[in-house]
């Protein structure tokens, strides 16, 4: 099985279209891409992937042990793999949350259902109605896995560099998208500035296809630190597998100290790791 042990990490993003509200339905669609892909150590899904974004969870939002995390599970024990995606969850307290999903293989012998960190949506996107019916998290999140640091974002997220300002904290950003297609330019420019300003990889997932709102692009990309990109192509369900080089970004990040000498930053928000033209 993939293993972070010799420098290297093998990734897998999938673009995919979404069919409006049919969980089950995506779930068939991200299981057959998935499993078209190589073995990775890692798969990643766009923005509430199992439904399509929505500004009305009512009666789509699944609660924190719905059927769309049993199966990111699943998937996730059977491959071997960490699972990544966003849901639209009806928490415990009662608030609907946009919620990106980083879901672990369980080990033998392990007894929780499931073994996941989660990140919920800190920039909602109120041009699209997204903070009529969500509440935002005031956490960051940094997941490790299998010796690397991810950090998670969702979609609107990218916009916001302080937000998700590197202090040596994490190796890789993860954001997950529905980014419409009419700001396609935006999508590439912002993914690149945070890897170049960051010093990290970037894995931005986004989705094709219609909803009731907007049409999208795609534009799935791994960009390395130097701000090169690696893409799916525009307009079509496909799978992209990169291998990140962790000799080679910590080797940048020696010799071009940009992360030591960045400018300290008090942000305020909790505590630090832990329309027709829609952007949710």
């Amino acid at each position: 099985m993939p293993r972070f042990n010799d420098g290297t990490m093998k990734v897998t993003l999938i673009q995919m279209d979404i069919a409006w509200g049919d969980a089950a339905a995506n779930c068939r669609t991200a299981e057959r891409l998935m499993l078209s892909a190589e073995r990775s150590d890692i798969y990643v899904l766009p923005e509430m992937w199992n439904t399509g974004v929505t500004a009305e969870p009512q009666g789509v939002a699944e609660d924190s042990r719905g059927e769309t995390l049993l199966w990111m599970q699943g998937m996730a024990d059977r491959l071997d793999a960490a699972v990544v995606g966003s849901v639209a969850v009806k928490a415990q307290d009662g608030t609907y949350r946009n919620r990106l999903y980083f879901v672990k293989p369980q080990e033998k012998g392990q007894c929780s259902m499931f073994n996941l960190q989660w990140y919920d949506k800190h920039h909602l996107f109120s041009y699209g109605g997204e903070t009529t019916n969500y509440t935002p998290g005031d956490e960051r999140v940094t997941v490790e896995w299998r010796g690397l640091r991810f950090r998670l974002c969702v979609c609107y997220d990218l916009r916001f560099p302080m937000w998700l300002r590197n202090t040596d904290g994490y190796d890789v950003l993860v954001c997950v998208a529905s980014w419409p297609d009419v700001r396609m330019h935006a999508w590439r420019v912002l993914l690149q500035a945070r890897a170049i300003e960051n010093q990290c990889y970037v894995l931005g997932v986004n989705r094709i296809g219609s909803d009731p709102v907007c049409h999208y692009a795609g534009g799935t990309s791994v960009v390395d630190s130097f701000g090169t990109a690696t893409s799916c192509p525009d307009g079509e369900a496909s799978v992209l597998t990169e291998t990140l080089n962790m000799k080679r970004l910590r080797s940048f990040r020696e010799k071009f100290p940009v992360l030591k000498e960045a400018d300290v930053v008090c942000s305020g928000f909790g505590s630090a790791d832990q329309g027709d033209d829609e952007e949710g």
